[in-house]
């Protein structure tokens, strides 16, 4: 199912709000998410640009947009907003609403980050930075892009060779199987 045609187009706004449970109509521009965010000067969109872009079913705006990606789900925008929007939980459904419709994101090797992320807290339960960099770098075809870091950050116990694992992997692997039942493309 594509939003690309004009019946999708209009369900737009009702289908970010069935996925996330929150309501983008409610937000009334007032700009403290965008004032907030740590991120919003490498954003294409402003976080409230992107709710009004939802407002008025404009998907092609938002699922090709880099602020999906760029987002980094801190949650201030959240925590700022007076209509108590939960727009990080937005973010996140936008980002999966983007790979389900095969947007290509301004930001293509975002995407690959975030792949990368993800299967390493689904392996561990946890992120494991070093072969969060390794993979990452490999997959960019920059391999010793931040190779500079590693021996001072391993001297100072910011990196851990082998990572750790949470005790209770299953659950992780729950959450994961949950999300997938959530978001069936």
């Amino acid at each position: 199912m594509s939003f690309l045609n004009s019946e999708e187009i209009h369900s737009f706004r009702n289908r970010i709000l069935s996925l996330s449970g929150e309501d983008a109509s409610r937000c009334t521009q007032c700009g403290k998410c965008s004032g907030g965010c740590p991120i919003s000067p490498e954003m294409d969109q402003q976080p409230n640009q992107v709710l009004r872009m939802i407002q008025i079913n404009d998907p092609r705006t938002v699922l090709s947009s880099s602020t999906i990606w760029l987002c980094a789900s801190c949650r201030t925008c959240s925590v700022r907003c007076p209509e108590e929007i939960e727009i990080a939980k937005i973010m996140d459904v936008l980002r999966k609403l983007a790979v389900q419709e095969k947007f290509s994101p301004a930001e293509k090797q975002v995407v690959k980050f975030n792949e990368i992320f993800l299967d390493t807290v689904r392996k561990r339960g946890r992120v494991h930075e070093l072969e969060l960099m390794i993979r990452y770098n490999l997959a960019i075809r920059r391999p010793f892009k931040d190779a500079h870091l590693g021996p001072s950050m391993l001297a100072r116990g910011k990196l851990s060779i082998l990572g750790q694992k949470v005790k209770k992997l299953s659950q992780v692997g729950e959450i994961f199987q949950k999300s997938k039942r959530f978001f069936k493309p």
